[in-house]
């Protein structure tokens, strides 16, 4: 009888491990991971639908801000990606929802495409700069301009701090540099809204139901997906497309990240 009830309890303790380790919801990143340009990656649209047929609920997370949700949506949708508009998560939204709960009046160094996003937000004086991938839109006079209201003591406010995106095939500047140099000149620290933004992570989460434990955020870029996600309590899986660049294993597995080759391999390790 001892030896049943101890093995009984064995059996029920593997069971828990288990249940422990395996995977209930998935965030992806979808530049470099989903898709390249106009073109989707190669098995993608499959692997959606392997985990949409296996219950495993999904959501899509990113740092893109040259488009707005809307557009977003639409583009994927031109690749055979479906994907519904409240489970994406973009900065663009995060930071209109942050000026509106503190009721802040934007300073806009932004795309065009996302300008009117903001519009109904701006106002005589601003009581924050908002900075996004503004592209050529990042000149001295426009930095300029940006550095001598953070000098008044407005906050900044930065929607990523990706270091550079790949650009059909090379890569290119991003936030990153560009918030960098606002805060060493006007000696302060932004606050950021997307990713690696903790806050930004458990949104998508909190909006599955789950604990992050049980959710693997799945990305190209080592620090902002993958360490921010790991960061944030949530697991990590670092995709070999889109940005990746060889030598970001160490990056990632170290802080108990996963290295994939493609999302076949992702969606193999999750169910």
């Amino acid at each position: 009888m001892r030896r049943v009830a101890r093995t009984t309890h064995v059996v029920w303790l593997q069971i828990q491990s288990h249940e422990k380790n395996m995977i209930h919801g998935a965030l992806f990143d979808l530049e470099g991971v989903l898709y390249i340009g106009d073109y989707p990656l190669p098995g993608s649209r499959e692997a959606l639908l392997s985990l949409q047929a296996a219950g495993i609920p999904m959501r899509f997370i990113t740092n893109s801000t040259r488009l707005t949700r809307d557009a977003i949506v639409n583009r994927l949708t031109r690749m055979g990606l479906e994907v519904e508009i409240e489970h994406l998560f973009t900065p663009v939204v995060a930071a209109r929802n942050y000026l509106i709960a503190r009721q802040l009046s934007p300073h806009l160094l932004v795309h065009p495409a996302i300008q009117g996003e903001f519009a109904d937000l701006l106002g005589p004086a601003p009581g924050a700069v908002l900075l996004g991938d503004a592209g050529p839109g990042f000149t001295y006079s426009a930095l300029n301009q940006c550095f001598r209201l953070l000098l008044d003591g407005i906050p900044l406010l930065a929607m990523g701090s990706n270091r550079y995106f790949r650009e059909g095939n090379d890569l290119s500047l991003d936030i990153g540099p560009f918030m960098a140099a606002l805060e060493y000149a006007a000696e302060l620290e932004a606050v950021v809204l997307g990713k690696p933004s903790t806050e930004f992570f458990l949104a998508a989460v909190n909006s599955l139901g789950l604990p992050p434990q049980d959710v693997l955020m799945v990305g190209d870029d080592a620090e902002m997906d993958v360490c921010g996600a790991l960061a944030a309590g949530l697991r990590g899986a670092l995709v070999r497309t889109g940005k990746y660049r060889p030598g970001d294993e160490p990056k990632v597995e170290p802080q108990g990240g996963r290295v994939f080759d493609d999302l076949d391999a992702v969606v193999d390790y999750i169910l």
